[in-house]
């Protein structure tokens, strides 16, 4: 046993003297070469110009004319005279009801009032013979006021069958169905050969597509705030002067639709809080289709001279947004900001920044403050969508 640790010793004494060795070589290969030169940043200028501060909001559009087609007469149905989702216009012929019951019960109307025109014209030609027999003393007061009675009697059935007249005349017209309105027409619900009712069979729908309504709700304090700095809301919506907005479909990265905010509701709603917005907006191409959700972009404030930055320029620090400002001698000064919403792909600064500052946009992560940087100065565009 002796002799086996003697033979092993020689062994560990090397290994001993290599981990010496390597001990204190190790950490030189891995240390950061002194006086290395300053880290490459990006630094540009903010972007200062006239702005206008937005707010969004989710909204369903809706049909300015929405019209349920029903039959006004009964009967059945004769003929369908449109394609399913074609347009239409006002007055076009939709539906044909059996006009034969009601093409004869305005003959027998018809011949009816001239019955009684006739009546009429005969009593009206006693009571003129028996005035004229009065004034001799031939005929009694008793017999013409009974031949007065008569005429006017005769002439109240004159105007109660041109009533009933006129009333088949509504009747037999109304088993064309005609359009309404201007729009786009839905699928029939009713086939030929079925029997519609008066007032109760809905044969179809149309929708008025161009122009279009936009409507959606804000809340009572961002209201109070509109009403202030735009004055939506105290009548000149209605009279003209709409808030120009702009709208986004579902998909689209930036509003596409413009718009007019012609309609503020009178009262704030008491269980949500809300109050009802409402905007129309051209749809010529005929695209957007009522029911379709949409972001508003509502204008929350008046034009201003804005400093705008891209969102890389900001970081973090703790509860603070803060960005970082190369002073002289290219050492980094660090800023607190107030952040504002999005303007064109850029950031809103509310206070901390005055626009002249040369701010770090680029290399944010490889800084900090008081270190001395290598900026490589560029210009922002304008906008950056």
């Amino acid at each position: 046993m002796r002799s086996r640790l003697s033979s092993l010793f020689p062994v560990l004494s090397g290994l001993a003297a290599g981990f010496l060795v390597a001990g204190p070589l190790a950490p030189i290969a891995h240390a950061q070469a002194p006086g290395g030169p300053p880290p490459k940043v990006t630094v540009a200028k903010p972007v200062v110009r006239e702005i206008v501060e937005q707010d969004q909001y989710t909204g369903r559009f809706e049909a300015i004319e929405n019209v349920e087609v029903r039959a006004r007469v009964t009967g059945y149905l004769e003929k369908i005279n449109f394609i399913d989702g074609q347009n239409v216009k006002k007055g076009d012929l939709l539906f044909v009801i059996d006009r034969r019951p009601y093409k004869a019960a305005l003959e027998q109307a018809q011949a009816a009032l001239a019955s009684a025109k006739a009546r009429q014209s005969f009593s009206q030609t006693d009571l003129e013979r028996a005035q004229t027999l009065s004034r001799s003393g031939n005929i009694s007061e008793q017999v013409t006021d009974q031949r007065r009675q008569a005429s006017l009697t005769a002439q109240a059935d004159v105007d109660s069958a041109q009533a009933a007249l006129n009333n088949a005349q509504l009747n037999y017209d109304f088993s064309e169905v005609k359009a309404p309105v201007n729009g786009r027409i839905s699928r029939r619900l009713v086939t030929e050969g079925n029997i519609v009712s008066a007032d109760q069979t809905m044969l179809t729908t149309i929708v008025s597509l161009d122009p279009i309504w936009f409507s959606f709700t804000v809340d009572e304090k961002s209201f109070l705030k509109y009403q202030n700095s735009l004055g939506i809301g105290m009548g000149q919506t209605q009279q003209g002067k709409g808030v120009p907005i702009m709208i986004s479909l579902s998909g689209e990265a930036k509003p596409t639709r413009k718009g007019t905010l012609d309609f503020v509701d009178n009262r704030v709603d008491n269980a949500t809080g809300t109050i009802l917005l409402r905007a129309t907006v051209p749809n010529a191409d005929q695209f957007i289709k009522p029911g379709l959700f949409g972001i508003v972009a509502m204008p929350a404030t008046k034009p201003f001279q804005g400093v705008l930055i891209p969102d890389e320029a900001v970081a973090a620090n703790q509860d603070k947004r803060v960005v970082y400002v190369v002073g002289p001698d290219n050492v980094i000064q660090q800023k607190d900001v107030v952040l504002g919403p999005k303007v064109d792909g850029y950031r809103v600064i509310r206070s901390g920044l005055k626009g002249d500052e040369t701010l770090v946009v680029n290399g944010v992560a490889r800084i900090r403050p008081g270190a001395k940087v290598t900026p490589e100065t560029i210009e922002l565009p304008p906008s950056k969508t």
